[in-house]
């Protein structure tokens, strides 16, 4: 049996791909790795943020949607993102830097029993700073050099990721029983799951709320990834979602990796994607995320494509 080894990437909605750039790339420090666009819908804009090359894990993902209104937060939603960084001092660091940007934050505080700031982006996304404390991270992670960020303190790539339901057994179920999370803690409305134990890449925090479904909107998760080696153990999966009752939309080819996508017994949408063949494959390492690329179904309506995008920088 095939075991998933951690977070692949996540996916946002924002309004204004320029603003979630600066955001993103000049405050938080992390890189641009890929300008591309909605393969379902190539008149949008889709970001990609992450370590050096945009490694499995470090990747944070934003779908442009100018006419995004606000999001209505509500339950059976991924509603919180973890970040990684090295250490206590590092929030410190984090924090004194958001104060200098004006960056919405919390005091230091403990989540999912580690040293954490709570901020949001400018569209009210909800996001953590978690003390990474030294522990393992996934060894092909490698720091982006020209971060505007300190380098004792850089984000190290994705922690602990919330999934706020209606009903907790559902998706416990379904991240143990289908897919082999550890839960390492539980109370009487929220449980942590490992998809490796003992380390926090791979952690999904879910807590139980009654209510109406959020609203998605500007600032709001779209989807969850978790990590596969290649296309033969995505195969896999695909027919353990499917033997597990879930309708899956079976593998799709995103070109920078193989993908399926199913929505749990919550509604969640979750997405299973491969490391490969990753996003240097239509770029060098140094030119990542400079230039519009296409994956190459879409490269001959390249100059309809690109009359249709304002320029981000």
């Amino acid at each position: 049996m095939y075991k998933i080894p951690g977070h692949h990437h996540i996916s946002m909605l924002t309004k204004d791909a320029k603003v979630n750039n600066h955001f993103y790339e000049k405050l938080l420090g992390l890189r641009r790795v890929k300008k591309t666009v909605n393969q379902d819908d190539p008149s949008m804009y889709h970001l990609f943020y992450g370590d050096l090359t945009g490694s499995a894990g470090t990747e944070l993902s934003f779908f442009e949607m100018p006419m995004a209104g606000r999001t209505v937060r509500g339950t059976n939603a991924i509603t919180k993102i973890g970040l990684l960084v090295p250490s206590l001092e590092s929030l410190t660091y984090w924090k004194n830097r958001f104060e200098q940007f004006g960056v919405k934050h919390n005091e230091i505080t403990t989540y999912a029993g580690r040293d954490a700031i709570p901020f949001e982006d400018s569209e009210g996304l909800r996001l953590f700073l978690l003390n990474n404390n030294g522990e393992e991270t996934p060894d092909f992670w490698e720091a982006w050099e020209d971060s505007t960020v300190d380098s004792a303190h850089r984000i190290l790539g994705m922690g602990t990721t919330e999934l706020t339901v209606r009903y907790l057994e559902r998706t416990a179920k379904t991240l143990k029983e289908l897919f082999g999370y550890v839960e390492v803690s539980r109370s009487e409305k929220e449980a942590i799951f490992q998809s490796v134990e003992g380390q926090a890449f791979g952690e999904i925090l879910v807590q139980q709320q009654e209510g109406p479904s959020e609203k998605p909107g500007r600032g709001s998760i779209h989807h969850l990834a978790i990590r596969v080696k290649n296309e033969e153990e995505l195969r896999y999966w695909d027919n353990i979602v499917k033997e597990n009752g879930f309708t899956s939309s079976g593998v799709v080819d995103r070109y920078y990796f193989q993908s399926l996508y199913f929505r749990d017994s919550n509604a969640i949408l979750f997405e299973i994607a491969t490391d490969g063949p990753g996003f240097t494959r239509d770029s060098s390492v140094e030119d990542l995320g400079k230039a519009l690329d296409l994956p190459a179904f879409l490269e001959d309506r390249r100059a309809e494509i690109e009359a249709k995008l304002e320029p981000i920088d």
